[in-house]
């Protein structure tokens, strides 16, 4: 594509990939899985207090309706996602509700039952990403582990697929995911349309452009001001799509992770070694 690469007419190097400068975003390797998640703890307890009148306004019967809105109505979206607990647990049912004890309080499914059948493959809740944010989801998921020699992309591993899955789960904490995920899937294209025209979607971008938007949103303490929620959106889906590929075969291949392999047999340490552990 015409524009691809980075700034400087620069391709994506693995070295690119792995530096920790705060507008290198993408992922690759295990040294960045520990900053990240910090990054996203910190953003949890950083959001302000929002008015409860608010709260109506993007109550989950709503979402289906996020196309529309504008760019600062998708900024209040993604800030009552963050700043309001109690929003997720809309819409969802307890283990009351469903005939099951109410002692520990986890909310589940209508009907699904508390010990599942594990040996029958089941679907316990329907997806709520439509096709279209799927696309934007996995254009995003590109960005943040894009393919190198070593392995292929987060979205050829499916991670935004798992990012569906997560967000459709009906516990409170991915509630308030939802809320934010697909809030921030609309300021994507809503940005990208301000930025390079009317209309423009965020997954037409060239790589050059989808990486312009993204560094300015890929690091929260240096976020410009009116960007922080789209960088606790940001962090959020990053650290989502890091759980999804290092969990793949081929993450794992990736980390040269190399537990979680059944051994024929184990052969001890060799007598070298015991030795100058004062063990032989």
């Amino acid at each position: 594509m015409a524009g691809d690469g980075l700034p400087g007419g620069r391709a994506p190097t693995r070295e690119h990939r792995m530096s920790k400068e705060p507008t290198e975003y993408a992922l690759k390797g295990p040294d960045q899985i520990e900053g990240h998640a910090a990054t996203v703890a910190s953003c949890a307890t950083s959001a302000t207090a929002v008015k409860a009148d608010r709260v109506a306004e993007v109550r989950e019967s709503s979402l289906p309706m996020l196309l529309p809105m504008d760019r600062r109505m998708a900024l209040k979206v993604m800030a009552v996602a963050v700043a309001v607990p109690g929003l997720a647990s809309c819409g969802t049912g307890s283990l009351d509700e469903t005939g099951g004890s109410g002692a520990s309080g986890n909310t589940l499914v209508a009907g699904t039952p508390t010990d599942p059948n594990l040996l029958s493959a089941s679907i316990p809740w329907e997806r709520v990403l439509t096709q279209d944010e799927l696309d934007t989801m996995a254009a995003l998921c590109d960005m943040i582990i894009p393919a190198d020699d070593r392995s292929p992309a987060a979205s050829q591993l499916g991670a935004h697929h798992y990012i569906d899955e997560w967000v459709s789960a009906p516990y409170a904490r991915m509630g308030r995911d939802r809320v934010l995920i697909r809030g921030g899937l609309v300021w994507l294209d809503l940005e990208a349309g301000r930025r390079f025209g009317q209309g423009t979607r965020f997954r037409d971008l060239s790589l050059e452009r989808k990486d312009e938007i993204c560094a300015d949103i890929a690091h929260l303490p240096d976020a410009a001001p009116g960007f922080e929620v789209g960088a606790r959106f940001f962090a959020r889906v990053r650290d989502l799509t890091a759980g999804a590929f290092w969990t793949t075969e081929e993450g794992m291949q990736d980390l040269e992770y190399i537990g979680n392999i059944p051994l024929a047999q184990w052969d001890p340490p060799p007598p070298e070694v015991l030795d100058f552990l004062g063990l032989a």
